[in-house]
């Protein structure tokens, strides 16, 4: 019995990086040269509250990237107090001489109950663009910056991959020392859930969407009450008969950043009950799960002896293999690989603190 439970975590982890098709071998999604000539139309939609730091550089992403068929590019002020759409407004006339034109500044209404607030926002970018007529949307945040080519290369990817949304996993900004201890993980758990290969998960920092697969899958009104908004919509896309492919990004950065362990806790907290569908079942469920598949290995390295010290050695060596390819994207020292257990340690409290408090969106308070 006490050897079938040392080697309980060693076989968890071998399924993982064997029979978990892969999902911990980071593949960055590269610019490539578009196959043919920019003919789509694009209508990017972007709901902002309270993004005074950011929203001048959003703007010019997009007034630099290189396409040269229509498009269209809505920002939707989401009642900020912080003066985002002033700052908004003064970039978009800083680019001026060029591309200007590729900018509608909107304001979106009061949120009726049913709707989430960033959902909303997206609704309103949506419905202002119906005229423009877009094959393409695409959704994007207030502190996401692209490369020039990234549209391209995402257009590229859809039109030759026949996909219904392409979606990328921007590379979260990891510079203060909570960043590196813990937005790495965030990357690796949210692969562990929606293995790219799969095809099941999207990420809402950047998905592109063919106008007709966002019709058949009932427009963002079919998500409107969604919390975690990126993975409906791709489980919408899914059921209507659409195809999906999510990658890490390359050159796609989020310039938010994160000073202080408290306010990624704050961060995770937002949706992980929501992802556990507000069971207290499956919290207690995932609770023992993170015991057993990352606490349980350091304790028989650290605390017994003989055979089930070896076992736990083994799976905290299988656990910092998974773990590399991660910490390799985040450029930080392969060491970092070791520190995943007690990284778990923390997203079990933030997952507890999550059931305590309920969801919220920038100050909207969901459940």
């Amino acid at each position: 019995m006490v050897w079938a439970l040392s080697a309980l975590p060693a076989a968890i982890w071998l399924y993982l990086l064997l029979g978990r098709q892969w999902f911990w071998l980071i593949h960055p999604f590269k610019a490539s040269p578009l196959s043919g000539a920019d003919t789509k139309r694009v209508a990017v939609i972007i709901p902002a509250r309270d993004e005074a730091a950011c929203i001048a550089r959003v703007v010019e992403t997009w007034a630099a990237q290189r396409y040269q068929a229509p498009l269209r590019v809505f920002i939707v002020d989401d009642h900020s107090t912080d003066g985002t759409a002033d700052i908004a407004r003064q970039a978009i006339v800083h680019q001026a001489i060029a591309n200007s034109a590729r900018f509608q500044l909107l304001s979106a209404p009061e949120k009726p109950p049913q709707w989430t607030g960033k959902l909303w926002a997206v609704a309103q970018g949506v419905n202002a663009a119906r005229d423009f007529a877009p094959d393409y949307f695409l959704f994007t945040d207030a502190d996401i910056v692209h490369a020039p080519d990234t549209l391209r290369t995402l257009l590229d990817r859809a039109e030759t991959g026949h996909y219904d949304l392409v979606s990328l996993m921007v590379r979260l900004h990891c510079e203060t020392v909570a960043e590196k201890t813990l937005v790495p993980a965030f990357v690796f758990f949210f692969f562990l859930l929606y293995p790219p290969r799969s095809m099941s998960g999207a990420a809402g920092g950047c998905m592109l969407v063919r106008r007709d697969a966002l019709e058949r899958a009932g427009g963002i009104e079919a998500i409107r009450s969604a919390i975690i908004d990126d993975c409906a919509l791709a489980a919408a896309i899914k059921r209507s008969g659409g195809r999906v492919s999510l990658a890490p990004a390359e050159t796609s950065d989020s310039l938010r950043a994160y000073a202080t362990f408290a306010e990624i806790g704050r961060m995770i907290s937002r949706t992980a009950y929501t992802q556990l569908r507000y069971s207290p079942l499956l919290l207690i469920a995932t609770l023992l799960g993170l015991f057993v598949t990352y606490l349980l290995p350091v304790g028989l390295a650290v605390l017994v002896h003989g055979m089930p010290r070896a076992a736990g050695i083994a799976a905290w060596a299988f656990m910092s293999i998974a773990y590399a390819p991660t910490i390799r994207y985040y450029r930080l020292p392969i060491l970092w690989s070791l520190t995943l257990p007690a990284v778990a340690v923390f997203y079990a409290g933030a997952t507890i603190h999550s059931a305590i408090r309920g969801s919220d969106w920038k100050g909207r308070r969901m459940v």
